[in-house]
C-alpha cells in the first residue's frame, strides 16, 4: 500500500503524462487542464515542472490565470525558490 505521500508525488507524473497523451489524441488542452497539471506538479514539489508548463501554455497560447499562478508560486515556495516566485508574482501583477 502506498503512503499518501507516495501517491501525492505520483501525481504530477500521471498529470504530466495525461497533457501528453491529450496532445497526441488531438485533445486541445486548456487554461483549466494546465491549472490542473501545475497543481499537481505543486503538490508533488516540482517547481520546475510547475514553471515549465507555464512555458508550455505560452506556447500553446493557452491564458494563464490567477489559479495557474498561485499553484506554480505555491510550487516556488515549497521548494524554496523564492526568486522564482517572486518573479511570478511580478508577472502575474502585469
Amino acid at each position: 500500500q502506498q503512503s499518501a505521500h507516495a501517491k501525492k508525488n505520483g501525481q504530477w507524473v500521471q498529470a504530466l503524462r495525461l497533457l501528453v497523451e491529450m496532445a497526441f489524441a488531438h485533445v486541445e488542452l486548456c487554461t483549466i487542464t494546465y491549472n490542473a497539471a501545475v497543481s499537481a506538479c505543486e503538490k508533488g514539489g516540482q517547481w520546475d515542472q510547475a514553471l515549465r508548463l507555464l512555458v508550455e501554455t505560452a506556447s500553446a497560447h493557452v491564458e494563464l490565470n490567477t489559479i495557474t499562478y498561485n499553484a506554480a508560486v505555491s510550487a516556488c515556495e515549497k521548494g524554496s525558490e523564492w526568486d522564482q516566485a517572486s518573479r511570478l508574482l511580478v508577472e502575474m501583477a502585469f
